[in-house]
């Protein structure tokens, strides 16, 4: 039986899109260290009146949207037949980890000023562990990335063989636990974290009906 042919025709990467998707994934950090830095330094509004808690949330945001844009490209494959996706999937989970970093230094260094001033820092720290479990949440999620990151290589692929496949699948722990820890974070308007949880959702969700599907 031949194979279905791509949505569109569209068999071979469109001229320019790996840019594209290379600076639509680096300009939010960009904007977000300059606008902490405009605002602190040359006294501009660009994030409101708590620009530390505005530059938190947004590093943690597009961790949580890097992640899922990561999850999204096996489905993308398979309901578009457009297998070129597949190339940038490593890319955009190392944005999600490398915004996750972004979301801890804003926390460790400028908000609880962990290395600036290391006494009343660790003090912080140990009250914010104690009193707001979600930033551990958050802590183990951010570690669990880490070997993802580290073995995300071409050569660390064919060294694990399987294994890897096995490794990577961590990357639906640490997709819960991200939300998990945005739910706990805002409190009370769950309207953006349930926007990424309904996603989230719906991506793990085709997977189970895939998975049944391939094994009928």
């Amino acid at each position: 039986m031949a194979a279905a042919k791509p949505l569109g025709g569209i068999e071979r990467q469109p001229r320019g899109f790996g840019v594209v998707l290379i600076v639509a994934a680096t300009v939010p950090a960009l904007w977000y260290a300059w606008a902490i830095y405009s605002d602190f330094a040359l006294g501009s509004r660009y994030l409101g009146s708590d620009p530390i808690k505005a530059a938190e949330h947004a590093y943690g945001a597009w961790t949580l949207r890097a992640l899922l844009a990561t999850l999204a490209i096996t489905p993308l494959r398979r309901l578009t037949g457009w297998n070129w996706l597949a190339k940038h999937r490593r890319a955009l989970g190392l944005y999600a980890f490398s915004y996750g970093v972004l979301h801890l230094l804003v926390w460790a260094i400028i908000d609880v000023q962990l290395i600036i001033d290391d006494l009343v820092g660790w003090d912080v720290v140990q009250t914010d562990l104690l009193k707001r479990p979600f930033i551990t949440i958050g802590m183990l999620a951010l570690l669990l990335m880490l070997p993802l990151a580290v073995t995300s290589t071409k050569g660390m692929i064919k060294r694990l063989g399987k294994s890897w496949v096995k490794l990577h699948r961590l990357v639906y722990v640490v997709a819960v636990l991200g939300l998990i820890h945005f739910f706990m974070a805002v409190k009370l308007d769950w309207r953006e974290p349930l926007v990424y949880a309904l996603i989230l959702t719906a991506l793990l969700g085709w997977r189970v009906v895939d998975a049944r599907r391939r094994t009928t």
